[in-house]
């Protein structure tokens, strides 16, 4: 990580990855503010009394000296000249993204007006590809550059995945908007990433493409794994063996739970959606789709052809089956978390308790109230405290 050459730098919406891209810079040495619409979690920001399970958050934000958040965005957009986005996107009915979040920033940067000073706005949200130049035409007159520059993080590891990146995507007009960008990351970054700059539609394409070709991997590794259970053969080591070939690896290539929770789905829908748009029919990302429900069918017939007897089952993270009580460990849709989010451990839960089996789940108290608001009794409920 490098020492910060550019003091002030602003992030406008501090959910979970904004608060930790802003503790990030912080801990980089910039001076960051963060904005947000409730006054209460800012007021716990602030204050730092805000909890969250979220690995390394509360440590960072106990230690932060530069970090602060506002209700302000007047005074978010005159902290600095380089303002980063990362309010939430979700999906449309017709699969595209809902960039509403995103279009209430750019509605408030109009309302300001024309600025003195030359602003550079970068869009780390999901759009639809093509969105961010139309954001760039609209503020191009009142002083605005805007570039693109997806997160790539996973829920549970945000602030180890921000501080090591694999690759960095920055879609920008200039060189110079680009450098400024990479600029940052050369001093929030604890190693060497591979930074790849091209225009923002081709950074918005990127972003898409590459979670869309996890959900295929995915989805692959279980359809193997589910053939090799079929067949008498060990999933787990023919997975491995195809995966130690360094075309393939083994990142993403394990046989348990389908995938889901925050953005895969929404990434899949969207990729599709954009595709078909372009007169491209995007059979592979399709059939992706497919496989991971067929996948958690496969679970639930499994189940009960297997594990139908007397002796309770319980499920670890990874969906294996063990010995012990009928207990489910965790139901959100990847361990570390508290998002259950089209959490395919979840769904098999409860695909098992219409069933009628006796399903018992041990998580944190805030996960199983998201699950009771859902799914209301139909399971039984231990606390982790």
């Amino acid at each position: 990580m490098g020492a910060a050459k550019m003091k002030n730098i602003s992030v406008i919406g501090i959910g979970r990855l904004g608060l930790c891209f802003a503790l990030t810079l912080e801990r980089a040495g910039y001076n960051a503010l963060g904005c947000d619409l409730k006054q209460d979690y800012v007021d716990s920001v602030n204050d730092k009394t805000f909890f969250s399970r979220e690995p390394l958050l509360n440590r960072y934000l106990k230690e932060a000296l530069l970090f602060r958040a506002t209700t302000s965005f007047a005074k978010t957009i005159e902290h600095s000249n380089l303002i980063f986005v990362t309010v939430r996107t979700e999906s449309e009915a017709n699969g595209r993204y809902d960039v509403s979040q995103v279009e209430s920033v750019v509605a408030s940067i109009q309302q300001l007006g024309p600025q003195e000073n030359k602003k550079h706005l970068v869009i780390c949200s999901n759009v639809n590809p093509g969105y961010s130049d139309t954001v760039a035409e609209r503020l191009k007159e009142l002083n605005w550059e805007v570039s693109y520059n997806p997160e790539t993080v996973a829920q549970g590891t945000i602030l180890i995945n921000q501080s090591n990146p694999d690759c960095v995507y920055v879609g920008s007009d200039t060189d110079e908007l680009a450098d400024e960008i990479k600029e940052v990351y050369k001093n929030i970054c604890d190693n060497s990433p591979s930074i790849h700059c091209m225009d923002r539609l081709g950074a918005e394409l990127t972003k898409v493409s590459l979670n869309c070709f996890l959900t295929v991997k995915i989805s692959f590794a279980n359809m193997v794994g589910n053939l090799a259970t079929k067949m008498g053969v060990n999933p787990e080591k023919v997975l491995r063996a195809v995966g130690s070939d360094q075309r393939i690896n083994n990142k993403f290539f394990k046989y348990g739970f389908g995938w889901g929770g925050p953005c895969f789905p929404r990434d899949t829908r969207a990729y599709i959606r954009n595709a078909e748009q372009c007169g491209i029919n995007a059979h592979l990302v399709k059939a992706a789709g497919v496989i991971n429900k067929e996948h958690l069918e496969f679970q639930v017939e499994k189940f009960i052809l297997e594990y139908d007897t007397d002796e309770p089952i319980i499920f670890d993270g990874r969906g294996q089956a063990l010995t012990g009580a009928a207990v489910f460990e965790g139901v959100t849709y990847k361990k570390g978390t508290t998002i259950i989010e089209e959490s395919q451990q979840l769904a098999f839960a409860a695909k098992l308790a219409s069933l009628g089996y006796e399903i018992i789940i041990i998580d944190h108290p805030e996960t199983i109230n998201k699950v009771k608001e859902v799914h209301g009794d139909i399971f039984v409920y231990e606390e982790i405290i």
